[in-house]
């Protein structure tokens, strides 16, 4: 894995428990009427997909167990369609895929590390 994979791998993880945190303990109900946190999450989500974006064909087929595809997309629904973003496709990206892109890239990671041992 390249010097900048592991960098990408780091900021996505980063970005992604961030979003976690910022969600919080809130309900859909109160999340879907906190503009501040809905508008911090979805740049989070944003900065996930561009990051992905930056990841070779390679690396992404060689790591084919997490949706990169699916990331991007996502990025580009944010960016491209704000105003139609629907917040259950938000709501349940960080409640059910966030925590396990963070497991994958934790996984993904430390396999690196042995790798090089």
């Amino acid at each position: 894995m390249k010097e900048h994979e592991i960098t990408i791998l780091k900021k996505t993880k980063a970005y992604a428990e961030q979003a976690i945190e910022f969600k919080g303990e809130l309900t859909f109900e109160e999340f879907s009427k906190d503009s501040k946190t809905v508008a911090a999450c979805a740049l989070n989500l944003s900065q996930i997909g561009e990051l992905a974006g930056r990841l070779d064909e390679s690396f992404i087929e060689a790591y084919d167990e997490i949706p990169w595809k699916k990331i991007r997309g996502m990025r580009n629904r944010i960016v491209h369609d704000y105003e139609g973003l629907r917040l259950s496709i938000v709501w349940d990206v960080l409640d059910e895929f966030l925590p396990q892109l963070i497991l994958d890239i934790r996984k993904t990671l430390a396999s690196e590390v042995k790798g090089e041992e």
